[in-house]
């Protein structure tokens, strides 16, 4: 003779925590931004260098820092300053933000660059090492200089000929 046992009752919320449990310990894959390093711009002892990304989220910008805060001479350079710049189609508007990392105006002028480029998705960062000589204003040219050479190295600026034709449909 076999004996069958009565089924358990369940709790109805007993299913929904277990598929709570189950979606909270998957682990999911994150895909982090590639980095585009630039190359080494060297003037009166103090040394520039770009990076780039392709970014979507604020999400991805801070991914990106915390990648390239990872490497120790990059961490511990004088200036980290950066600028990014999302489109957002839902929105229809950019999120843009830039940080100078104590390099007065170096952020904001990142950012122009990034606008008048007229690049999307785009973060743009540039390490600056200081080598203990004040370079006045041509440390911006540096920096822009910088940034510009590691965006085209990446293939993130637009041909001269799309930038005038998305300047049209925005004054339209």
């Amino acid at each position: 003779m076999q004996v069958l046992e009565a089924p358990e009752e369940k709790d109805e919320n007993e299913d929904e925590d277990n598929e709570m449990v189950s979606l909270c310990s998957t682990s999911h894959h994150v895909v982090r931004p590639t980095v585009t390093h630039g190359t080494i711009i060297t003037d009166r002892k103090s040394i520039f260098q770009g990076h780039a990304a392709i970014v979507t989220s604020a999400e991805e910008v801070s991914q990106v820092l915390e990648d390239l805060y990872e490497n120790k001479k990059i961490a511990h350079a004088t200036h980290n300053m950066y600028a990014y710049r999302i489109w957002k189609q839902d929105t229809k508007c950019f999120v843009q933000d830039c940080n100078d990392d104590g390099e007065t105006r170096a952020g904001s002028r990142l950012l122009h660059l990034l606008q008048i480029l007229n690049c999307q998705n785009v973060m743009v960062v540039v390490t600056r090492w200081y080598g203990g000589v004040h370079l006045g204003h041509d440390r911006f040219r540096h920096i822009s200089n910088a940034a510009r050479q590691v965006l085209d190295m990446a293939g993130l600026i637009q041909p001269c000929n799309q930038q005038k034709k998305s300047r049209k449909k925005e004054t339209s």
